[in-house]
């Protein structure tokens, strides 16, 4: 079984900001599997199948690591099948990257996973959101999409769910990084 997180903020004023794009994308692929997120466990929203678990922590971002932790236990997932998806100041808007490892990058969220679960060691999906110097990181991500940007994330979610799916069905993540890494 495969754990898929999407990274956000819970609550009504957190729905379109940038941090949220994690949330965001669990959503679209669990329209597109035809399944919602009504479970709920260990402080999160879920979906389940025999395949997978689509996952929203409900714990805000940076305390993300707490519900993981307690979903990969539970259900006994190895680390190795568990994907991560969220935003990313360091990659321009649009552009996006699977990795198989690495560090948080300045990222709280992931350095709180990174930290609970004491490894680098998953995969992950960074979408990039850009960065606009004349805020503070931490106004920039609270801050909702403007319609531009929500135009250029719509245009790569056909992109993100079918990586997704894929992942889901083959278990080939390098081969995926290869074919849907944005360039």
């Amino acid at each position: 079984m495969k754990l898929i997180v999407g990274l956000g903020n819970p609550g009504k004023e957190y729905e379109n900001t940038r941090h949220n794009l994690g949330f965001i994308i669990i959503n679209h692929l669990a329209r597109k599997l035809n399944t919602e997120l009504t479970k709920k466990k260990f402080n999160g929203l879920y979906c389940q199948t025999s395949e997978y678990i689509l996952l929203q922590p409900q714990t805000y971002m940076n305390s993300s690591g707490e519900c993981i932790r307690a979903f990969l236990n539970y259900f006994r997932i190895p680390i190795v099948n568990l994907l991560i998806i969220y935003d990313d100041i360091a990659l321009p808007l649009g552009k996006f990257r699977y990795r198989s490892q690495g560090s948080a990058g300045g990222h709280n969220g992931v350095k709180n996973i990174i930290g609970l679960l004491g490894s680098k060691n998953f995969k992950r999906l960074r979408i990039g959101i850009g960065y606009d110097k004349n805020f503070l990181i931490r106004n920039w991500v609270l801050q909702n999409f403007q319609s531009a940007e929500k135009e250029e994330i719509k245009k790569i979610i056909p992109d993100l769910l079918t990586g997704l799916q894929e992942w889901i069905k083959e278990d080939n993540f390098e081969k995926m990084m290869g074919k849907f890494n944005s360039k």
